[in-house]
């Protein structure tokens, strides 16, 4: 009896797996990383691989606070012009309160943004779309006005240290961007909070009806969002020792991109923080790859897309056959 039951548990536990989605998503990046590998001799080179790692980082932080307002159905347009308006805001600290108080400043006024934007969703019931819409309009405005429409050079070097100090071996912006996402994870996945989120995300009313904490919980994904693009800011100004009011331009999209490439819903309650991941290293891979073969920078927008409607429009096919 046990040997005829074998074979049916051993399905049973391929179809749970294929039933996952960080499962599939991962299969995707290893098809695309092997298919790179092929494609170009320099793509599986060292100093490249530690070139994709660099890359993901400002990606990488900014969909973890995606994923949060993406899991609460809502969305954040915001993102790109946060990381602007507060690495302005940090460089004009530098001069008065050094690089702690410069780093403090940023961090405070992105989750700051994300709480004017999350109150006028959750609290007046307004739009996140035409919210953090208008919220994206504003910050690049006033992104501008504090730079003087100009870049923000004076920045102190010791700041640089956030970005290339190793930690294990690892470049510290790669370790901070590891961190960040073990940190989430753990939020999403084993606190109230986290269950919280899922279940606004879920069904609302639901929610309400069973006593959560709806108001707190529709918020605080906005908050984290704003306060992670300032911090990706704060990386990337340390990595180029320089300040432009334009940086985190269509940074959103990326960041959307990669969520939904990890299998997140639009409509929220589903999604993980390792599927983020593995979204990230992808749209890394693919840009990467596209640029060590020699894909002209006019087409690479086309190709990107095509990618991401393609894996998208995969997923749910899958999705739809698997839970038949």
């Amino acid at each position: 009896m046990p040997e005829a039951l074998a074979p049916t548990s051993r399905s049973h536990l391929v179809h749970r797996l294929a039933g996952r989605l960080e499962v599939r998503m991962l299969g995707l990046a290893l098809v695309v990383f092997a298919g790179l590998s092929l494609a170009s001799p320099y793509f599986l080179r060292s100093n490249n691989l530690l070139n994709l790692l660099d890359q993901s980082v400002v990606t990488g932080i900014t969909s973890v606070g995606m994923t949060f307002v993406i899991l609460t159905g809502g969305i954040d347009l915001s993102v790109g012009s946060v990381l602007g308006l507060t690495s302005v805001l940090m460089g004009l600290a530098f001069g008065k309160l050094g690089i702690a108080g410069g780093i403090a400043v940023a961090l405070l006024s992105g989750g700051a943004i994300g709480l004017f934007s999350g109150m006028l969703v959750a609290y007046f019931g307004l739009a996140s779309f035409v919210v953090t819409l208008g919220v994206m309009a504003i910050g690049r405005s006033l992104a501008y006005i504090c730079s003087g429409a100009t870049s923000i050079s004076n920045i102190p070097p010791a700041i640089n240290d956030l970005v290339y100090t190793p930690i294990l071996g690892v470049p510290s912006n790669v370790a901070t961007l590891l961190v960040i996402y073990v940190l989430a994870g753990l939020y999403l996945s084993f606190t109230k909070g986290g269950r919280t989120i899922y279940a606004i995300g879920s069904n609302q009313e639901a929610a309400r009806a069973a006593g959560l904490s709806v108001l707190f919980y529709s918020v605080l994904p906005y908050v984290v969002s704003g306060a992670l693009a300032a911090a990706a800011g704060v990386l990337l100004s340390a990595q180029v020792m320089s300040i432009d009011p334009l940086a985190g331009t269509a940074l959103e999209l990326d960041a959307i991109a990669a969520v939904v490439i990890g299998g997140a819903s639009l409509y929220g309650g589903r999604g993980s923080i390792l599927g983020t991941l593995i979204g990230v290293l992808i749209m890394v891979m693919i840009r990467n790859g596209l640029n060590l073969l020699g894909v002209n920078p006019f087409w690479q927008g086309s190709a990107i897309g095509g990618i991401i409607i393609a894996a998208v429009l995969v997923e749910r096919l899958v999705s739809t056959r698997v839970r038949g």
